[in-house]
């Protein structure tokens, strides 16, 4: 049943230019809570009522996030397009996804700590990146398609993707290790997340392993650090004792990578598997996955101990840089 839905992290459908600016501000900025546009209810009510009048009213007041649902839910390139209103109340309409929709909006009724938690977050990008314009943020539901959609200006939660790890449908599409990030405490590390990878794009080689280590690095020590409630263990999907394996084992899976010349060997199916979410059997019995996104958070957080370089510096240095400068020799 695993192909009935597809499963996409983040879908970026309209990048804003990066403007990150160098300071050297340490303290955060106070913190505001965000007030989520609730578009999964209008979805809802549209769905139930199947009214073109509701349709157009709700489609006046969300037009951009309206563009960028059609696009990555629907799969329909412009509202314009006739039958959009009918592929829409179809497509929610099948028996399993409606009761998924009416689950999710019980279990997301009252949003108020989602909202404080998102102030926190972007209070950090106010701060430390004062030229990120910080997006609408809206709710939707999506049919388990992507975590997180995001528009010029605005970005939206799938919330039918944050239903608890034990979700009885989850089991159906999904595996273990992938549940373990379906749950509520990760809707505002995907919020910001979503957000910097849209501000700072991938500009390195996607077939070398060091640049997609460090990138990825990059992205979860601003995370931890914006969001010091969460560990890295939660940030990439790990158990304690996938920590403690990498722990333990991190001289071996350093001395595997540069002895096999993974680091730099442009070699995409090599690259792909160090941010696979399966276990990493490959490198080793008992090694979880993402360990690139482990080595390199590893990485980055002994580059900027070493440097003490400003998270809008660190998002400016290329990898080879990051990791001669980190002096990281496990």
């Amino acid at each position: 049943m695993r192909s009935l839905f597809c499963s996409f992290f983040f879908l970026v459908l309209s990048l804003t230019a990066c403007t990150g600016q160098n300071t050297s501000v340490v303290a955060v900025k106070s913190e505001t809570p965000v007030s989520i546009t609730r578009f999964d209810q209008s979805i809802y009510q549209l769905v139930e009522k199947d009214d073109s009048l509701l349709f157009r009213e709700i489609l006046k007041n969300n037009a951009e996030m309206f563009d960028i649902f059609g696009k990555g839910v629907l799969n329909m390139q412009s509202v314009d397009v006739p039958g959009f209103q009918e592929r829409l109340v179809n497509f929610f309409s099948e028996p399993t996804l409606w009761s998924l929709y009416k689950a999710a909006l019980e279990k997301y009724a009252d949003v108020s700590a989602i909202e404080q938690d998102l102030g926190g977050a972007f209070a950090f990008v106010n701060t430390y990146f004062p030229a990120i314009r910080i997006p609408v943020v809206y709710m939707h539901v999506s049919g388990l398609n992507q975590n997180i959609l995001v528009g010029e200006h605005v970005l939206s939660v799938s919330i039918d993707k944050y239903m608890g790890k034990d979700y009885p449908l989850y089991d159906d599409f999904f595996y273990e290790y992938e549940r373990r990030r379906m749950t509520e405490k990760q809707i505002v590390p995907d919020c910001l997340a979503g957000l910097l990878l849209s501000e700072y794009t991938f500009e390195g080689n996607e077939n070398v392993l060091l640049d997609r280590m460090i990138y990825e690095g990059k992205i979860k020590y601003l995370l931890k650090k914006a969001l010091p409630g969460i560990s890295i263990g939660e940030l990439i999907g790990y158990e304690i004792q996938d920590l403690e394996w990498c722990e333990a084992n991190e001289k071996m899976l350093w001395r595997t990578i540069v002895g096999n010349k993974h680091l730099y060997t442009p070699d995409h199916m090599t690259t792909t598997r160090y941010f696979q979410p399966m276990p990493s059997t490959f490198l080793s019995d008992g090694a979880p996955g993402n360990i690139g996104i482990w080595l390199g958070w590893r990485i980055v957080t002994q580059y900027m101990n070493e440097t003490n370089a400003s998270p809008s510096e660190l998002m400016r240095v290329n990898a080879q840089d990051i990791l001669t400068q980190s002096k990281y020799k496990p």
